[in-house]
């Protein structure tokens, strides 16, 4: 299998000079700088950046590039957190959860978690009446759940992206 097809295994943390920790400090903040903006600001040559930025991509080390919005302009206003059980927690019930969960737009994000509830979700909604729908009518409907809490998000306080600071 050609390398570039590989997937990078994300267990393994991968070594980073201060370079790299720049351009991933540079990335984090505007995932459009050029790679000469890059080079400029950490004073190497294109080639070798390109060739980094390359090689963390390859690496997994960047995983994707992606557009931030913001989610009141787009009528996903309601922010809800959903702390869902499982009836049953053998590997195939988990998995079917895992799949339904992939096929809900309004999950952007879900974290398998430890302690009373199996699952974390972060869920986007346009208003009150839409999450009931989504909650009724998606979520509970997905076999196996036991027991969902939701949590309504009153304000975002801290919220970035950025892990090389």
């Amino acid at each position: 299998m050609p390398k570039h097809l590989l997937k990078a295994d994300s267990t393994i943390p991968i070594s980073l000079d201060g370079k790299d920790l720049a351009i991933l400090k540079l990335l984090q903040v505007n995932a459009r700088i050029t790679v000469k903006e890059i080079a400029a600001q950490i004073h190497l040559s294109t080639t070798p950046v390109h060739e980094r930025i390359k090689r963390m991509e390859e690496n997994g080390v960047i995983k994707q590039y992606a557009t931030l919005l913001d989610h009141n302009k787009v009528k996903k206003g309601l922010m809800v957190i959903c702390y869902v059980s499982l009836k049953q927690h053998d590997k195939t019930a988990g998995g079917k959860f895992i799949k339904r969960i992939h096929e809900l737009n309004e999950v952007i994000e879900c974290y398998n978690i430890s302690g009373e509830f199996d699952f974390m979700l972060k869920v986007v909604a346009e208003s009150m009446d839409a999450y009931y729908d989504f909650h009724v009518n998606k979520l509970s409907q997905a076999d196996n759940i036991g027991h969902v809490q939701s949590v309504f998000v009153m304000g975002v306080i801290k919220q970035t992206h950025q892990l090389v600071y």
